[in-house]
């Protein structure tokens, strides 16, 4: 894919963990980090399509480890594959720890172009990429 079709498509967002996302242990509860990552997959597909986007699948989501109360995650979000109506979108979440510089939860996450009665559509070549860029 261009560099200059994935720049175009990047989504990026840091926020605190408050107590609310948490679980007993203290630490970001699963569901609440899905949240997170399936929101950074939205707006990266969003400004890549141009368009309405739905979330079709969420699969390879790893917790390689704790996020904790108090901690800022980021999350970021990045289109590596167009389909016709579909995108595919990796998403990583990090801690602001200096130490770690892998993320501590990651995710694929299939997103799909739609039109006004939520049928899928396809995604039109603009000026941000051209027709080899499209993968069927």
């Amino acid at each position: 894919m261009p560099k200059e079709l994935s720049q175009q498509s990047d989504a990026r967002f840091s926020e605190p963990v408050p107590p609310a996302l948490t679980n007993d242990c203290g630490t970001l509860y699963g569901v609440n980090a899905l949240r997170l990552m399936g929101k950074a997959a939205f707006l990266c597909a969003a400004r890549h399509a141009r368009c309405d986007v739905v979330m079709a699948k969420a699969d390879g989501i790893e917790f390689h480890r704790p996020v904790r109360l108090g901690e800022i995650i980021g999350v970021s979000a990045r289109v590596v594959f167009r389909g016709r109506s579909s995108m595919t979108v990796l998403v990583n979440a990090f801690t602001e720890d200096p130490g770690e510089k892998d993320p501590a939860i990651s995710g694929r996450f299939m997103m799909v172009a739609v039109n006004g009665d939520g049928r899928p559509t396809p995604i039109s070549i603009s000026d941000h990429c051209n027709a080899k860029d499209v993968h069927s």
